[in-house]
Formats: C-alpha cells, structure tokens, sequence
C-alpha cells in the first residue's frame, strides 16, 4: 500500500484516540424549569453533565433513570476503541492490503452499529414509558438522533461532541481508504 494510505490509517487512528479525552455525543434539554437548560454529555466510558435534573424531568413523563452502571456500552466502548486503534496502527505498520482492509471494515462497520446502538437506545427510552408518570403524553417522546425535536413542553437537542467528530473523520477516513483500494483492486484486473 502507498505512503498516502498508511499515512490516512495513521490519521485515522490517532483521530480515534481522541474518543478518550472528548466526549463523544451531547444531549441537550430546555423546558420551563430549566430555561438555561441541562446537557448530557456521553464520553466513551460514562455519562457526565447534569444528569441528576435530567432523570428528574424524564421521571414526569416516564423515562428509565440514565444510571451509568447499566449502560454496557460504557464499558465495551473503551476496549473496542482499543482494538480499533492498535489494529489501525499495526496495519500501517506491516503494510498489507488484506489487513488495512479489514481495520477499515472493522471501523466502518463499528461507527454504523454504534449510531445504530444509540438510535436503539432513544427509541427504548422514550417508547418504554411508565404507566405510573405523573404527566402522561400521547405519543412518545424518543430525543431526535441527530437534531432538534420538540415534544410537549421540552426542546431537546442531540449532537456530535468533540470525541463523536474525531472518530467520523476517522470512519471517514477508514472509507475513503476502502474505497481506493477496492478501486485499485478492480482496474488491475481490468
């Protein structure tokens, strides 16, 4: 593989190791008894920000408390990053296509299940209200993935940190790669 293409896997994962110090995902809450809001940040080993009043406005529609020992992901993220990162090195380093190829499989194929798995994560908390909420809604209120969303008297916002942009440019990154190799691999045998 070119220079270009160790040089991106490098990249790519020195991006990565910065899920460690920057939190990946951030959450934020505006109702009426919190005009200046309340963020939630969500770091690739626990959950930060000012999540004491935000499980006391989620108990009046019904949320499950956000407890951080009861999110696996908390603990499998820091090792699957690991993984990531020392398999995206050791590849730049022994410079064979076939592994370079599967450290971009492994991260693209981790950032899509991770969206996924946040997404799954919403969706349980908002549709799996209790019936014993003191305010009940009509619908269910799931945080948006990616945006803004208002539901009943709460305006709730859901965005990529600092932690969540490196590890997309890496992805990024880990496809452009693929693809340019995959490419490579068709026109030599044209």
């Amino acid at each position: 593989m070119g220079v270009f293409t160790r040089l991106g896997v490098l990249l790519a994962s020195v991006l990565m190791v910065l899920v460690f110090v920057l939190p990946l995902w951030e959450i934020g809450l505006k109702a009426p008894q919190y005009p200046e809001g309340l963020a939630l940040q969500i770091w690739v080993n626990k959950v930060s920000g000012d999540v004491r009043n935000i499980n006391i406005l989620n108990h009046y529609i019904g949320m499950a408390k956000i407890e951080q020992d009861k999110i696996p992901e908390l603990r499998m993220f820091p090792l699957a990053f690991g993984v990531l990162i020392g398999l995206g090195i050791l590849s730049a380093i022994i410079n064979r296509r076939s592994l370079i190829l599967v450290w971009c499989c492994a991260t693209i194929l981790f950032a899509v299940a991770g969206l996924y798995d946040f997404y799954s994560w919403e969706y349980r908390y908002g549709h799996e209200l209790s019936e014993d909420a003191p305010m009940k809604l009509e619908d269910s209120y799931q945080p948006p993935l990616i945006g803004t969303k208002q539901l009943a008297n709460i305006t709730a916002s859901s965005w990529p940190s600092g932690g969540g942009y490196a590890f997309t440019a890496a992805a990024l990154i880990a496809l452009s790669i693929a693809g340019f190799t995959l490419l490579g691999a068709i026109r030599r045998k044209a």
